[in-house]
């Protein structure tokens, strides 16, 4: 991939993920706002972006390492273990229209997102990275940086949020409707 390819690929996550922060925090203030009947506001639909935001992360980070030759550092192994799994629980889960997927999905969303913040910080403050990172491949090495401050675990943990507040304001019709 071309350098050119490379940052107009670059630029596209990072507005992807920016846009992914702005519908998290759009659903979380209108859940508040209107309260329980808010939770149908997506319905069956909600489970099927969840995992397209997934599958979109999962190529996404494929692309870095198979197409732009990143080599995924520890952290960014760990943030993969979390994120690829979501790819084919929450297809399973919206296929069978299940809400209890939600069960299986937010656990892994949450360590993900914890993962995905542990790392940024650590590429901002790279003396708080410990011994456990390969030194020739250290945690704290910024492949990516889009506006100052948009980097490959900020991509990921901006994924992982819009999943865990789609999973979170999941419910189904018959699971607990309004009276």
């Amino acid at each position: 991939m071309s350098i050119e390819a490379t940052l107009v690929y670059n630029n596209v996550l990072a507005i992807l993920s920016l846009v992914a922060l702005a519908a998290a925090l759009v659903l979380v203030v209108y859940r508040l706002a209107k309260g329980p009947e808010a939770a149908y506001l997506l319905g069956g639909k909600t489970i099927w972006l969840a995992w397209a935001v997934a599958v979109v992360a999962t190529v996404g980070s494929l692309i870095y390492s198979e197409v732009i030759h990143f080599v995924p550092c520890k952290l960014c192994w760990f943030q993969r273990i979390a994120m690829y799994p979501l790819a084919f629980i929450l297809l399973v889960g919206a296929i069978r229209r299940e809400a209890a997927v939600r069960y299986y999905g937010l656990p892994l969303a949450a360590v993900g997102l914890l993962i995905s913040i542990y790392h940024n910080v650590i590429q901002f403050y790279p003396r708080l990275e410990g011994g456990s990172c390969d030194p020739l491949n250290p945690c704290s090495a910024r492949s990516v940086e889009v506006f100052g401050f948009i980097d490959i675990p900020f991509m990921a943990g901006a994924g992982f949020i819009l999943i865990s507040v789609l999973l979170a304001l999941y419910v189904k019709k018959t699971d607990h409707a309004p009276t």
